[in-house]
């Protein structure tokens, strides 16, 4: 049995490794998407194999949390990276080759792994941390992970300054982001499975690695039972529906340039986002854990509001049809020298900024309920299928040239709608979860072995750990 380091087994070591992974899976595909080759030089294309990816998702995603705890969170998380690749290598050779047919499958593909992946990250950043510092956790994941798409939308900006433009991505450049998703792939056998984490009050996130089949079915059944999750539904699907028509405006409002720029705010955005609200607010010390939960929702409600009515104001004075390259009366693109863009930029760093600040709210939700680390990754597994199908009908919603304000009221009302429904399931959060669900501490598990005369290899490794630990 190996023994760890006593730094390695903590969770918030933990929760960046498997930031890690995802910044150099999920951030460089979203990376190698904004560089603006492959499937996205086709909209239709683009918006077929996203409503495939997402679509997929969803369903995949009803499930994947029991996969996950049947597999423990490190397989689980390999399988989930590896749609990254493939997905990265369509995209190059659609651009080579030109076969769109395949940038569908791999979305298709893309969209089962990428279930997998984001209910293993679910359960590792919202059961390992202490429950006191679950909002840093989220914090620390999203900005690394974060990160991963900021460098590449410099990347493109730097490129686009550059020449002007940006119609295709070299060989060397998929080559470089490939090696660097596949070193992804290969972190995520880093990952330590529950049994295996020691948090710094001495107690182990779970004595078992894995579930068994039959508690993965009665677990599915409650999941469907759980008013809260019923509750938090709305929430679940509002939070990536906002996405499509985002980037649709972007893309058909700016020159090429400027799309760059405001995909490196929206980077930028989401990381301070994170930041912000993970130690300024949900996991602030002086709060008790409810009011943590009222704060949280107060301001994302706030952003919500004044982010989204700013972008009304803006959006009231165009259509898709002024900006459609079937008018020839159409107006220019917006360039980031042009005097009224000072204002748009900012729009999308807080597009982002109060993005983050939702998808921690709803983790945090979800982290507030249970510390055990099965039951959050069929919550996180729940929380990405609903995502998922959200994002597919708003790519949906794009893809047939729905006019760009009724997709801004849609996204908006959604995200309004969700949150007094998520103030029912904050009112249920107690002070702490440890008095109702058995914590079980290193020494305690040590002295249990000894007297079953079981002090074998296992017990040994978590004594070690134990020592270190509290070195």
């Amino acid at each position: 049995m190996v023994n760890y380091p006593a730094w390695y087994t903590t969770p918030m070591a933990q929760v960046v490794l498997v930031g890690i992974t995802c910044f150099a899976t999920v951030g460089m595909f979203s990376a190698v998407s904004n560089l603006g080759a492959g499937g996205l030089s086709d909209v239709a294309l683009s918006d077929t194999a996203n409503g495939v990816l997402y679509a997929c998702f969803a369903l995949t995603g009803l499930i994947s949390g029991g996969i996950t705890n049947l597999l423990g969170p490190r397989l689980t998380l390999f399988f989930g990276t590896l749609g990254y690749a493939l997905y990265v290598g369509s995209l190059w050779c659609y651009q080579t080759q030109g076969t769109g047919w395949f940038i569908i499958l791999a979305g298709a593909l893309l969209g089962v792994s990428a279930a997998l992946l984001w209910s293993a990250q679910g359960c590792i950043m919202m059961s390992y941390p202490l429950e006191k510092d679950k909002g840093k956790a989220f914090a620390v994941f999203w900005a690394i992970f974060q990160f991963g798409s900021f460098i590449g939308s410099l990347i493109a900006l730097a490129i686009n300054i550059r020449s002007g433009g940006l119609s295709a991505v070299s060989t060397s450049t998929y080559i470089a982001f490939l090696i660097i998703i596949f070193i992804g792939v290969a972190s995520s056998f880093l990952i330590l499975p529950p049994n295996k984490v020691i948090r710094e009050d001495g107690t182990i996130v779970k004595l078992d690695a894995a579930s068994k089949p039959h508690e993965e079915v009665v677990g599915l059944f409650r999941l469907f039972k759980d008013w809260r999750m019923l509750a938090l539904a709305p929430m679940f699907f509002a939070s990536n529906y906002f996405y499509a028509y985002q980037g649709a405006v972007n893309a058909a409002v700016f020159d090429g340039p400027t799309r760059a720029l405001n995909a490196t705010l929206e980077g930028a955005g989401a990381i301070v986002g994170a930041l912000m609200i993970g130690y300024l607010v949900l996991d602030l010390k002086f709060l008790d854990r409810r009011t943590r939960g009222y704060f949280g929702l107060a301001v994302v409600a706030v952003l919500s509001i004044i982010v989204w009515a700013v972008a009304l104001s803006w959006q009231v004075t165009f259509d898709r049809w002024d900006v459609s390259a079937a008018n020839k009366n159409r107006i220019p693109f917006i360039n980031y020298h042009d005097s009224n863009y000072k204002g748009k930029a900012a729009l999308y760093f807080f597009y982002y900024f109060a993005d983050a600040c939702y998808q921690a709210l709803a983790y945090w939700i979800m982290s507030a309920l249970t510390n055990d680390p099965f039951t959050l990754a069929r919550y996180a597994g729940l929380y990405k299928a609903l995502q998922s199908a959200g994002a597919a009908g708003s790519f949906g919603m794009d893809a047939v040239a729905t006019p760009f304000l009724n997709e801004h009221l849609a996204s908006w009302l959604m995200i309004l709608v969700s949150l007094p429904l998520a103030w029912i399931v904050v009112r249920t959060v107690k002070e702490t979860n440890y008095e109702d669900e058995k914590m079980v501490y290193v020494d305690d598990a040590k002295r249990e072995a000894a007297e079953h005369g079981a002090a074998g290899p296992e017990s040994s490794s978590i004594e070690k750990q134990s020592v270190e630990a509290t070195a």
